[in-house]
């Protein structure tokens, strides 16, 4: 199963032809059902069907668009995403794969209902072939559809994270707010938009790892860490700031450069 994931973003990410990268998101999707269904409980089976059906879509939708422009241009090629039809249903699929808002619903539900671990992988590892396509696509986008879906993400992210109890559910929408960041980023410079999705994954990956450590679920357990372990609760808390995008930490870099 840990292959066929690793083997499916590096095929997305390797590919030129939009039949090859779909091919990989497929495979991609199929190997992390069982792991988010892993804990046999109802909430995670709930998670598993709910992440299905917005990849599926997603999925579905990225091939009418690959073949509308095939169709109209003559080309499978990733780089001659031409059509503007085409590319804006492309660009509204990529981003329900990343869990970007207007289409972001599945991502705080999925998250809650697995494990830290699984958590983990869907907010970094799952996010990096559709950013891949996205920025082998950007020269075609229109930047006003990047600009409102970016703007749009951080809105939500921001503000959805302020009303949550639940750690996993707070992490889901500081990973919409990043993304955010990084969609709108990809409409001025999508080189930067890559190194900001980088330093978000950085970061996120030591969050989840000490939260799994401390078995951390909610709010309440963040606050009682600080007497069993308090380098860690510390650490915690610098990394939020450093997330949250913060000067002098690492996360306001891609920021300011922005």
């Amino acid at each position: 199963i840990t292959l066929s994931i690793i083997m499916g973003t590096i095929l997305t990410m390797s590919s030129y032809n939009w039949l090859m990268a779909w091919i990989g998101l497929e495979l991609n999707m199929l190997a992390i059902l069982p792991i988010i269904s892993k804990p046999k409980t109802t909430r995670a089976s709930e998670a598993t069907i709910k992440y299905f059906l917005t990849q599926a879509i997603a999925s579905a939708m990225m091939l009418l668009s690959s073949t509308t422009n095939a169709w109209q241009t003559g080309s499978w090629d990733i780089l001659e995403l031409k059509n503007k039809f085409s590319t804006t249903i492309m660009t509204l699929s990529l981003m329900m794969k990343m869990g970007a808002a207007p289409v972001h619903f599945w991502l705080p539900e999925v998250l809650q209902g697995t494990t830290l671990q699984t958590a983990l992988l869907i907010t970094t590892w799952q996010k990096l072939a559709p950013v891949t396509l996205m920025y082998m696509i950007s020269n075609n986008i229109q930047p006003a559809l990047l600009m409102s879906a970016g703007l749009l993400s951080m809105v939500v992210g921001g503000l959805g994270g302020i009303n949550q109890t639940q750690l996993r559910k707070t992490m889901a929408y500081s990973s919409i707010n990043n993304l955010g960041w990084t969609i709108m980023i990809m409409a001025l410079s999508p080189n930067l938009a890559i190194m900001n999705i980088t330093i978000y994954i950085i970061m996120t990956t030591p969050v989840f790892l000490m939260m799994k450590n401390t078995s951390m679920k909610t709010l309440q357990n963040l606050t009682t860490t600080w007497t069993t372990s308090t380098a860690m609760t510390l650490s915690i808390a610098l990394l939020m700031l450093s997330t949250s995008g913060l000067p002098p930490f690492t996360g306001f870099m891609p920021k300011m450069l922005a």
